[in-house]
């Protein structure tokens, strides 16, 4: 099992980047299946979904766009009361399917800001897409449409998701060793 040390602390590995594009195919698969002919957008919300979201829309057989948001309610481990939109979408997503596609779903407090935020925007359908289900501080029964993996509890970092902004190109995902 390989270990990384970040920020000084140390992570072992959960999740092999072969799982991971295993997981990825499998949803892409899934995705193309129940939108096909619709009019599908995608939403990445960055910076740590990017890696997933990429990956995740290139293996989407359908024709697509995409859309970028920027939230924030995270620094560091310590998870902050407010929900901060930094960066909104740029074209319109009325009357189109919306898939959000979201790197970790934790407490569900972004997502669950994020999607009334989308609503808002007047699109036929919201669906969410999340690589990783963490369900130890879920603070609704909020549910992805799609997931990728379930995991009961752990700070996790690497593909995409950080600590303190460290570990994002890690391929592998890792999860804190306590």
């Amino acid at each position: 099992m390989k270990t990384i040390r970040l920020d000084k602390k140390t992570f072992r590995q959960l999740i092999s980047n072969s799982e991971i594009q295993s997981a990825v195919s499998e949803l892409a698969r899934q995705i193309s299946e129940d939108f096909k002919e619709k009019s599908l957008v995608c939403l990445c919300i960055l910076k740590g979904a990017v890696y997933f979201f990429s990956d995740l829309t290139k293996k989407i057989e359908l024709d697509l766009t995409t859309e970028f948001l920027e939230l924030s309610s995270y620094k560091g481990q310590i998870d902050s009361q407010e929900v901060r939109l930094l960066k909104d979408i740029q074209n319109s997503i009325k009357g189109k399917d919306a898939l959000i596609v979201e790197d970790i779903m934790d407490t569900s407090k972004t997502l669950n800001f994020l999607i009334e935020h989308i609503k808002s925007k007047k699109p036929k359908s919201i669906s969410v897409c999340t690589l990783i289900d963490k369900r130890e501080r879920r603070e609704s029964d909020l549910k992805a449409d799609y997931t990728g993996f379930e995991i009961e509890k752990g700070f996790v970092v690497g593909y995409g998701m950080d600590c303190n902004e460290l570990g994002r190109n890690l391929n592998d995902i890792y999860v804190l060793d306590k």
